[in-house]
């Protein structure tokens, strides 16, 4: 694909979200630390020098990326929660099944669990303190609207909704690394099975951290 200069704001939306919907392509190619700016600039059909006008940095795509699949996810989970949780239930009843639904869906999107994974380390080391403080305002909208949501199934969270959200993030992005082990990692498994034990199944082991958390924050009162 090639592009023509772009001289209305029209154009420069579409150039952009193409630039954007490229990235994400990418994506489900490629793991984060791979996909790189020239390589993209080639796909896009444009020069590196013309995507920056659009994004500052690679790092600035991503961070545009990983809002939009938040925000995407959380679509998914408001309908997901709303068919799984019976508001019948006792709280802990209750809990269960939102940790089973969180912890389902964040594992089934996995350039969301990796762009998670990749947040602090790497998406917001390469960027302006302009970037940065969008995509921070952007979370923290972002983070009361799951608060909200969470709470409509599990009010007994109370405050402590804030805590259960914040922490699933987090965990899906670092339990998605550990459950995406290397080749030579898969290789010493196959030589002694013995080591299998340490290999963890992210659906699983999502569920069973965001149910502990949600069962301690009810506990805690």
């Amino acid at each position: 694909m090639t592009f023509q200069r772009a001289r209305s704001e029209e154009q420069r939306e579409i150039r952009r979200r193409t630039i954007l919907d490229t990235a994400l392509a990418m994506l489900d190619e490629m793991p984060v630390a791979e996909l790189s700016l020239n390589e993209l600039s080639r796909r896009v059909g444009l020069a590196k020098s013309n995507v920056l006008r659009y994004f500052e940095t690679r790092e600035a795509v991503l961070i545009e990326l990983l809002e939009q699949a938040m925000a995407r996810w959380q679509e998914r989970l408001s309908e997901a929660l709303a068919a799984a949780v019976d508001p019948r239930l006792p709280a802990k009843e209750r809990g269960n099944q939102l940790a089973a639904v969180v912890s389902r869906s964040l594992a089934d999107d996995t350039v969301l669990c990796e762009l998670i994974s990749a947040q602090a380390g790497v998406l917001e080391r390469n960027v302006s303190v302009d970037v940065v403080v969008s995509h921070k305002r952007f979370t923290t909208a972002y983070l009361g609207s799951m608060v909200e949501l969470v709470q409509r199934h599990v009010p007994e969270l109370g405050d402590g909704a804030r805590s259960v959200c914040l922490m699933a993030f987090i965990l899906a992005g670092a339990l998605s690394t550990y459950c995406r082990p290397s080749a030579s990692v898969l290789a010493a498994y196959a030589t002694d099975p013995a080591l299998a034990e340490l290999r963890m199944d992210l659906p699983r082991e999502l569920e069973n951290a965001v149910a502990t958390l949600v069962a301690g924050t009810l506990a805690r009162g």
